[in-house]
């Protein structure tokens, strides 16, 4: 049992529980906050040393509190959790299912409604809440938040579309409480789900056997039996060795998402998709964001021209960036502000904001997940799947950000169906080729499938939104849609859309591609006007012949 204790606080002076930030029995992260403290110098806040479960709540919010005391007892996820409960058989409860699955994220839980929907017994584990990472602190939180951002900066810009409107403002409370009814809704829609397809949902810490039972510790003690295992346990958050990492000025992702009060600046560390969409979040709502990266581009992995357009309006909103640069330390001053230390072109340099924001991505998370009890193969951390999402492993498979693949929602989701339709003995196997991806920046942007060009290898095509009627009626006619054709094959392989209703748009893309379309073929197809989908049109007609409008 690992307990968490109240850190010394300079001259002895009165500290209080001001918020207890989880509950009893729940599962916390390592680095999670857990409790805020109210200091005479201002709020405290502690964070789990370790991952694993809340065992014991030692204090209450008012509470006065002095140093060494213990506050809290986290169960950790060692042989304390697990060994001395496999043997005591009689505390433990027998289950037998078709289909077992670890993780109830976007991966786990459609596995679990489609295998239900084909006739198979179905028991899903999760040891925090259903929905995973997507729904409670990634993809629905963040889109939440960038969509309260989005209608402030429109609310802001009014004057162009010949409106007016006073003392406009915005309540980060009441945005925060938004975002909170968002996932709660979305979250009794998964319940109901279950309940409707008779899916048992199991909260606990799952744990493979060696007899190829998986143990699960919750409220009780379960050994759940199965024909099949489907593992989809996630991803965790990245950690990097930089000096003052763990100081309460530094926020993660997650913690970003629970921020009771937005900062005055903030220095960004990563500029890729997590870190590019919170830089906008923070800018719309007035909050000085710098952001480093140690690449020599945002977003490196995508097309450049598109990357540099993003960076170049995001500059003209006072986001400023530091490129190729090499972070060193977090320092903490006197006064509460975080200096960041950076290295660029042989330069020691410094950054001071109120706080800092680690956005270096995410791993796979198989920590104490007992693989070490199966055959299951993994390479740098990742489970290692076939096409069909098979393990090395008989009848173990792997879903989702686990295996590494390609860390999106919607590709776990594939992958579920993909494994489930393998366990009932189809063949149709994962494809990649075509998979449409969203960074929701403002342009947003969005790809699918070869996202740099080879000049050797590849012809593209550009189409601007200035020459987009819709796009212009919106007043967001900067950005462009980009086709890529292979030479060879005389199809199209890729795209990148930045600009107005990018989102939707790449859909279809996606579907052309997917379904191996010439330019030809696309240029075939009628779209709508106004629309913004009429520059896919144009783009296609500039592989060809020649855009029609520019």
């Amino acid at each position: 049992m690992h307990e968490i204790k109240m850190m010394p606080v300079p001259g002895n002076k009165p500290s209080i529980i001001g918020s207890i930030d989880v509950k009893l029995n729940e599962w916390v992260e390592k680095e999670q906050l857990l409790i805020t403290i109210e200091t005479a110098k201002g709020k405290r806040s502690i964070k789990s040393e370790v991952a694993g479960i809340v065992a014991a709540i030692k204090v209450e919010i008012g509470d006065n509190v002095t140093a060494g005391q213990v506050l809290m007892e986290i169960q950790t996820e060692t042989a304390e959790m697990a060994e001395p409960i496999a043997e005591d058989h009689q505390l433990v409860e027998e289950k037998q299912f078709d289909l077992v699955i670890l993780g109830a994220g976007p991966g786990g839980y459609v596995a679990a409604i489609y295998a239900a929907m084909n006739g198979l017994k179905v028991g899903l584990v999760e040891k925090a809440d259903l929905g995973g990472t997507c729904l409670h602190v990634g993809c629905i939180p963040t889109k939440t938040l960038i969509e309260s951002a989005n209608l402030y900066q429109k609310l802001r810009e009014l004057d162009k579309f010949g409106l007016s409107a006073e003392n406009v403002t915005f309540d980060f409370t009441k945005i925060m409480e938004r975002k909170k009814e968002v996932i709660a809704t979305l979250t009794g829609g998964i319940e109901y789900l279950m309940k409707k397809h008779k899916i048992e949902v199991i909260a606990g810490m799952a744990e493979c056997q060696r007899d190829g039972s998986v143990l699960v510790k919750g409220e009780k003690t379960w050994r759940l039996r199965s024909k099949d295992l489907i593992l989809a346990v996630g991803a965790k958050q990245a950690r990097v060795n930089i000096s003052g990492i763990d100081l309460d000025c530094v926020l993660t992702s997650d913690m970003a998402l629970s921020l009771e009060a937005l900062p005055k600046s903030i220095t960004i560390i990563g500029a890729g998709v997590i870190g590019m969409e919170f830089a906008f979040i923070f800018n719309s709502f007035g909050v000085e964001v710098q952001v480093i990266e140690f690449m020599d581009s945002i977003l490196s992995t995508i097309d450049r021209e598109a990357t540099d357009l993003l960076q170049k309006i995001a500059e003209s909103r006072g986001i400023k960036f530091h490129l190729s640069a090499k972070v060193e330390m977090i320092q903490k001053t006197e006064n509460n502000m975080a200096v960041v230390t950076y290295q660029k072109a042989g330069q020691k340099l410094c950054i001071a904001s109120e706080k800092v924001l680690l956005a270096i991505g995410r791993i796979p998370n198989t920590d104490g997940l007992g693989l070490e009890n199966t055959e299951v193969k993994t390479e740098k951390g990742a489970i290692v799947v076939d096409s069909f999402m098979q393990t090395s492993a008989a009848h173990i498979y792997a879903i989702g950000d686990v295996t590494n693949i390609m860390q999106l929602a919607h590709v776990a989701s594939h992958q579920a169906i993909t494994a489930v339709q393998r366990i009932l003995g189809q063949t149709q196997p994962m494809s990649y080729q075509a998979v449409p991806a969203v960074i929701f920046t403002h342009p947003e942007i969005a790809t699918v499938g070869v996202t740099q060009v080879d000049a050797g290898q590849h012809e593209s095509s550009r189409f601007d939104f200035s020459g987009n009627g819709k796009a212009l009626v919106m007043g967001e006619n900067t950005g462009f849609v980009k086709l890529i054709k292979d030479k060879s094959q005389g199809r199209m392989v890729g795209a990148v859309i930045i600009g107005p209703d990018a989102a939707t748009m790449i859909n279809t893309v996606t579907l052309a591609i997917d379904q191996g379309l010439s330019e030809k073929e696309l240029c075939q197809m009628i779209f709508p006007h106004p629309t913004t989908a009429e520059a896919v049109h144009e783009a296609a007609m500039d592989l060809g012949l020649g855009a029609l409008h520019q």
